[in-house]
């Protein structure tokens, strides 16, 4: 079954093609009537007893039936697109607007989230670091360097730099340096990259 929109692509493709088969004989005869077909969907004709006869246009010996019939309705399927169109056009702008609605709550939604988890995320490092402030040097530094070295290096720089200066004294020394440089680059108020 076709789609409003492709039966407008049909109707422009015929109306398109009317003019290419110009050279097609069509029977005609000497009285007939130029009749104005209305597209299904366009707004009704007028009574008949209304209508009036229009003007044949001036016919030049190679003009067919077919020719004029295109042109008399070329008008009509050409509103009917622009109809189906506009209709196409506003039920889309309805599903953008109510995916953008979906996508807002979305966001709200995501921001309440994150603002608990870094409250969360505050707590939890406050107690973390007051932990790593309450153990002994050696043993915190037995722990740190087990640790990912990006998390021991946060710790380590919220710590007092006297607590953290004998922890790093505790350390391997290729463990020491690597925490030294990350929390050196991490000190630094411009991004070194």
């Amino acid at each position: 079954m076709l789609k409003r929109p492709q039966i407008a692509v049909l109707a422009a493709t015929a109306i398109i093609s009317c003019g290419a088969i110009g050279g097609i004989a069509v029977p005609s005869s000497a009285h007939a009537e130029t009749v104005r077909q209305v597209l299904p969907g366009a707004p009704a004709a007028a009574e008949p007893q209304k209508l009036t006869r229009e003007a044949a246009p001036a016919v030049s010996g190679n003009q067919s039936e077919v020719e004029r019939f295109c042109s008399n309705i070329a008008d009509a399927a050409r509103d009917r697109r622009y109809a189906l169109q506009a209709a196409e056009l506003k039920q889309l702008q309805t599903e953008v607007d109510n995916r953008i609605k979906a996508l807002e709550e979305k966001r709200t939604e995501y921001e309440t989230w994150l603002k608990r988890r870094e409250v969360f995320l505050a707590r939890a490092e406050e107690g973390v670091v007051n932990i790593y402030a309450g153990m002994k040097p050696d043993a915190a530094a037995e722990r740190l360097a087990i640790v990912d070295v990006n998390l021991a290096a946060a710790i380590l720089m919220k710590l007092e730099s006297r607590k953290a200066g004998v922890i790093l004294n505790e350390m391997d020394q290729k463990a020491a340096a690597k925490l030294t440089g990350i929390m050196a680059s991490a000190a630094r108020r411009t991004d070194p990259s």
